[in-house]
């Protein structure tokens, strides 16, 4: 396995792994708290201290990590550094991906909810798929398999086509700005956080990949 190095062995880095789990947990919880906040009637307010600090937490994670992995090849020498660079992209994808869950936040926070909205059941089967795909992912990270890897890509370049397909639709609408812009925003959010789900399963099986990005956004490595 490639990612042998974090889960067993004498090189003293399992925990990179451990804590990675960790911080994508981590994420799911500021994922899942901010679109309540968007998609329900819990206030915004009551969630953003949880959020923000949770988004710290996963902030302070990734630097450690990511310094304890370059010293760890600076004393080690250059023979695992293919596999220490994909650890440190994945850090930074997870780390990205607190990032964009706190932007659907401060969707919410700017007044917008879509908790009336005609389509709110599709919207939250939509979010429970993807916090689902948050555990997906977590679980690739420690027992990486193939075929659900396989089939983790199909279903999230799904969602990233749907997803891209309604952001086209809504910014070629006639309704109201006020009414399409945040579903726009808030879909480019969601799109991004798939992404960055579905390169940490692949760095996850395949970390040499140091310039991998999400397909059909060159914005996300």
């Amino acid at each position: 396995m490639v990612m042998s190095l974090f889960r067993k062995g004498p090189s003293g880095l399992e925990h990179v792994l451990t804590r990675s789990v960790g911080m994508l947990g981590d994420a799911r919880h500021s994922f899942d708290l901010a679109t309540l906040a968007l998609l329900s009637t819990t206030d915004a307010a009551a969630v953003d201290a949880d959020i923000r600090a949770t988004d710290e937490r996963i902030n302070t994670t990734e630097q450690e990590l990511r310094s304890e992995l370059v010293v760890h090849v600076a004393v080690q020498g250059t023979l695992e550094i293919g596999t220490v660079l994909g650890m440190i992209l994945l850090l930074k994808k997870i780390e990205r991906i607190g990032d964009q869950a706190k932007n659907v936040l401060d969707i919410a926070e700017a007044g917008v909810s879509l908790a009336e909205e005609a389509d709110i059941a599709d919207l939250l089967d939509e979010r429970a798929t993807i916090s689902a795909l948050f555990n997906e992912t977590a679980e690739l990270l420690t027992e990486p398999d193939s075929d659900r890897l396989a089939d983790l890509n199909r279903r999230g370049g799904e969602l990233l086509t749907e997803h891209q397909r309604k952001i086209d639709e809504y910014l070629q609408s006639d309704r109201p700005g006020r009414e399409v812009v945040p579903r726009a925003i808030y879909y480019r959010y969601l799109k991004r956080i798939v992404a960055n789900l579905l390169g940490v399963a692949r760095d996850a099986s395949d970390p040499i990949q140091v310039a991998d990005h999400a397909p059909d956004d060159p914005e996300d490595e």
